[in-house]
């Protein structure tokens, strides 16, 4: 009666590397993710950009050329898909992150969704509307 028996807890083993491949709901978690990286880089080839026409004519006009090599191009096209992937699923996961209560009731997640885009879609044609595309 005196000994104590003592037992180990049960730890579940979690792979350190590959612990999201087991569900779609935490690969599409993790690709997300990923997707800061790309947003990130676009952000300091930015600033950037902003430093080298700091420095004159000369330096923004290597910078522009330097912006039309492949390796740009492929880039850029990455870092699009990359950021249109992550506004989408934020987009989605807004109604779940910020619910919207009018009186008794909560507006519809589809709604809060909606705006978003629709907002999204006004911005981005203004931004093209302001750069002379349309």
């Amino acid at each position: 009666m005196g000994e104590k028996m003592s037992r180990k807890p049960y730890v579940r083993e979690v792979p350190k590397y590959s612990w999201f491949f087991r569900r779609p709901r935490y690969m599409r978690y993790m690709a997300r993710e990923v997707t800061c990286i790309f947003i990130g880089a676009y952000t300091l080839l930015l600033l950037v950009g902003v430093m080298r026409l700091s420095q004159g004519q000369a330096e923004y006009e290597a910078f522009l050329a330097a912006l039309r090599s492949p390796v740009s191009v492929v880039f850029h096209l990455l870092a699009l898909g990359f950021s249109v992937y992550n506004t989408a699923t934020w987009f989605n996961v807004t109604p779940k992150a910020l619910p919207v209560q009018i009186g008794e009731e909560f507006l519809p997640g589809g709604v809060i969704t909606g705006a978003h885009y629709l907002g999204w879609a006004v911005l981005s044609l203004a931004v093209l509307l302001m750069a002379g595309v349309f």
